[in-house]
């Protein structure tokens, strides 16, 4: 009888986890679609951001002190192709560090949850339209 009741559990525990395995297959199985999980929806669209407020509190980490940033502008934010952030374009002419006048110089800064993260320079920023900070 013990034996009978251990079978029977053993059989159940095995049922049960042969049926679990069926909902876990992926969005792109070849299992029927009822069967799937769900594809991840993309996160929302970030608003855009305030780069002149970004830039303005930003200035000391996106320029050297010796550097003396002048008329310093930037660009209206735009979407990036790929991804949820934004890019925009910042001008401003800068000094050598031996104090040569190195005259207007273009970055295009990637701005990711209100936070610039790179900023590589850019030639490609010079038909943008600027605004001063």
């Amino acid at each position: 009888m013990r034996r009978v009741i251990i079978h029977r559990v053993l059989m159940m525990v095995g049922v049960a986890l042969a049926l679990a395995g069926c909902g876990l297959a992926d969005s792109r199985s070849p299992a029927p679609e009822f069967m799937r999980n769900k594809a991840a929806k993309p996160p929302p669209p970030e608003p855009p951001p305030d780069v002149k407020r970004l830039v303005r509190e930003k200035l000391d980490s996106m320029f050297t002190v010796a550097s003396n940033p002048r008329r310093v502008r930037v660009s209206p934010p735009v979407r990036e192709v790929r991804g949820t952030g934004w890019t925009a374009c910042v001008g401003a002419d800068l000094t050598s560090v031996i104090g040569k006048p190195l005259g207007a110089e273009t970055y295009r800064i990637t701005i990711s949850d209100g936070t610039i993260t790179d900023r590589p320079r850019d030639d490609d920023c010079a038909t943008e339209t600027y605004e001063p900070i």
